[in-house]
């Protein structure tokens, strides 16, 4: 797994306390930046992060480039709604040998390792098979309708691995850019880092929270799952590890302090 901060709001903390101070003085646009020294921005938005006054940091966004994840994960990434994703397609990039990502469970098991991959390997053959069959059933149809050689060869192959992809397993590798304002990574954060999300976009949820906590660690430091500000909101789906929970946060915390 790769995740790398590509783009961020330039100044976003002191833009989100110049925000904030908008709702709580009477001042007007022309000064609502006057006075904004990093100390006081910092003031500023520790309480409004103690208060969870959140929609000013709705200002604030962040673009990330992600790369060896699973489509299982991008499935459950996708379903939060405020971003903007661009994934690279199965429909037009043709994958002679697509990459895969295998569990941790399976990869320390001998035998569900040996059985996982051989079902990869298996994947590949079937889709390699597929485009070329569907290849030259698009390419004999198109050269019939009077179309030249390198026009039909480009859209039959479109459409070959258009279907073809159709055999590729959840576990196929993916790449995605995707761009959240705060807020929605706040809410991304509180369960996506919890431990009962799944392995892997759990372990992608924490590394984005890296990222951001380097750049604007103070709008970022109550970050996490939900167990790190208050009780556990998993009810009796606990994991029981609270302590060790915030103990692994407050670390994250004091890291992008230094």
């Amino acid at each position: 797994m790769k995740v790398q901060l590509l783009r961020y709001t330039p100044d976003g903390e002191k833009l989100v306390a110049s925000a904030a101070k908008l709702c709580y003085s009477p001042v007007g646009i022309d000064e609502i930046e006057q006075g904004q020294d990093e100390e006081r921005v910092h003031k500023f938005l520790d309480l409004l992060m103690d208060l969870g006054h959140e929609s000013p940091i709705e200002h604030v966004s962040f673009t990330f480039g992600i790369e060896g994840v699973s489509r299982t994960l991008t499935h459950q990434f996708v379903r939060h709604r405020i971003a903007s994703y661009s994934q690279q397609s199965q429909r037009y990039v043709r994958l002679d040998q697509f990459e895969y990502i295998i569990p941790p469970s399976i990869e320390k098991n001998p035998e569900a390792r040996e059985l996982f991959i051989k079902t990869m390997e298996a994947d590949q053959a079937a889709y390699d098979r597929l485009v070329e069959i569907l290849f030259a059933e698009h390419y004999d149809a198109y050269l019939a309708q009077g179309r030249k050689e390198k026009d039909a060869r480009q859209r039959a192959e479109k459409d070959a691995i258009e279907d073809a992809r159709y055999v590729f397993p959840n576990a196929c590798e993916t790449k995605i850019v995707v761009t959240m304002n705060a807020r929605s990574l706040l809410n991304f954060f509180a369960l996506r880092t919890c431990n009962r999300a799944q392995w892997e976009i759990r372990r992608l949820g924490i590394e984005m929270l890296r990222e951001v906590k380097k750049v604007y660690p103070t709008l970022f430091k109550n970050a996490g799952p939900g167990c790190v500000n208050g009780p556990c909101p998993e009810g009796a789906m606990t994991c029981g590890k609270i302590v060790e929970v915030r103990e692994f946060f407050d670390d994250m915390n004091r890291e992008a302090q230094r």
